[in-house]
């Protein structure tokens, strides 16, 4: 009786906890319509329904560890993708300009986070992690905010893709590095052959496609057809090469990404590239929501001073440095601007990062909670610092002379949009008026009629 009881509880609870699963995902679509409604990110409303939500807010999911093993799955997609949709040869031509900015981030990021470390008394493990995680910039909110300006095609599109995809490819070693922080030592010689293999592996293969092209399918034309065994096939290769590689003790993501690079350059890539995609999306919101859950609000208001300071810090020092960078290494000062504040945020694999520190004993939890809440914060408030720096540059351009003018060039568009709609609203009233004029001489011609009738009627 009491193991029926018992069972009977535990399905309950399980039952219980799947309706609040889905409810939250329920909730997420709400927001990430709304926000793509209001012409933002909708990976904004993932994150904050999340947050709502979340253990620390209406705590409707308290355990979220299945919902965060979801998420980690996205991540491995993510990379699945990237290298399915990673042009070789665009990527080439952009290589050196892309590791040369990489590296300039690798190390302004070690030195702020060594400002910041510091000032929360960081140990030089937890400097180096926290490093990592501030040269990361988000490559779904970037090429999303550069699709949306219209030059996610043009030269600062393709820079800061080439960028973006330089830092991923920099996880693995990074990763890496922090599995190897775990334990009693640090294995300089494991860690260095681990990171070479990685590199190894990535050179051979851009080495292989740029020289001999696609790689033939057996069967290909039978399978072309095949939505589900396409769909089956591919993410059997992306989450067995991400098995294998973990075993080898490189990333997981690494493996997915050099599984899609071999997609992408094969003859099946534009019949997979559409069935993946559905699926891949719905992990990536998994992966949002699991951020938004990971969220501590208690201790972002303990320590509102330090999470503030810390984004603000982060997001203008990325800005600034990311346009020097890019500068220096040959790109225009428009392309510049608009590539370097895309990657102003901290991106998604901050939080990968920041997990596989804590889970090696290398990040303490309250540094841990500091990441998280940063690296939210700078992907909520991501799309508004684009268009308000923008503006500024757009006034530093002019040499203004006053705040009206320099206000009336950075909100021009906004003016005129305000200039027509005067100019309609007043065309409104101008006819509004004509028509009621209109009737007060109709209805004074209809009186005069009537008057000169009773009159005529009178007078016989």
């Amino acid at each position: 009786m009491e193991s029926v009881v018992a069972e009977t509880t535990e399905v309950a609870s399980h039952s219980v906890s799947f309706v609040a699963v889905a409810l939250v995902i329920a909730v997420a679509a709400i927001a990430g319509i709304a926000f793509l409604w209001l012409r933002q990110p909708p990976l904004v409303g993932f994150i904050l329904a999340g947050v709502l939500l979340g253990p620390t807010g209406f705590k409707l999911i308290e355990n979220s560890e299945s919902v965060a093993f979801l998420g980690e799955m996205g991540v491995v997609m993510l990379l699945f993708f990237i290298g399915m949709e990673l042009s070789i040869r665009a990527f080439v031509m952009s290589l050196r300009q892309a590791l040369l900015v990489v590296c300039g981030q690798l190390v302004s990021a070690m030195a702020l986070a060594a400002i910041i470390g510091a000032l929360v008394h960081a140990s030089p493990r937890e400097m180096i992690i926290l490093g990592f995680v501030i040269a990361m910039s988000s490559t779904v909110v970037a090429m999303k905010m550069l699709d949306e300006m219209g030059v996610l095609r043009g030269d600062a599109g393709r820079i800061a893709v080439g960028v973006l995809i330089a830092q991923d490819i920099a996880v693995v070693p990074m990763l890496i590095f922090e599995s190897s922080f775990g334990g009693a030592g640090f294995d300089v010689t494991s860690t260095v052959l681990k990171v070479l293999v990685a590199v190894g592996l990535m050179a051979g293969l851009l080495w292989y496609f740029g020289r001999y092209g696609k790689l033939k399918v057996p069967f290909a034309d039978r399978l072309e057809d095949k939505v589900e065994l396409l769909a089956l096939g591919a993410l059997a290769l992306c989450f067995g090469a991400a098995a294998l590689t973990g075993v080898a003790g490189l990333s997981p993501a690494y493996g997915a990404f050099l599984a899609g690079i071999c997609v992408g350059n094969s003859t099946l890539r534009s019949r997979i590239i559409p069935v993946i995609e559905p699926i891949q999306s719905v992990l990536l919101v998994i992966f949002f929501l699991s951020i938004g859950l990971l969220i501590d609000l208690g201790y972002i208001w303990d320590k509102l001073f330090t999470v503030l300071f810390a984004a603000i810090a982060i997001v203008a020092a990325k800005s600034v440095l990311n346009v020097m960078l890019l500068r220096w290494t040959g790109s225009s000062p428009q392309t510049a601007l608009v590539a370097g504040l895309s990657m102003a945020q901290v991106g998604e694999f901050s939080f990968v990062l920041a997990a596989a520190g804590l889970a090696a004993g290398a990040l303490g939890e309250d540094l841990y909670r500091l990441v998280i809440a940063v690296t939210a914060i700078s992907l909520l408030v991501s799309p508004v610092w684009v268009s308000v720096m923008r503006r500024l540059q757009s006034m530093a351009q002019e040499g203004l002379e006053s705040y009206r003018k320099a206000l009336a060039i950075a909100y021009a568009d906004e003016l005129q949009e305000v200039g027509r709609g005067r100019a309609e609203i007043a065309l409104r009233v101008a006819a509004f008026r004509a028509r009621i004029t209109a009737f007060r001489m109709a209805h004074h011609e209809r009186r005069a009629v009537r008057q000169a009738r009773k009159r005529d009627s009178e007078g016989k």
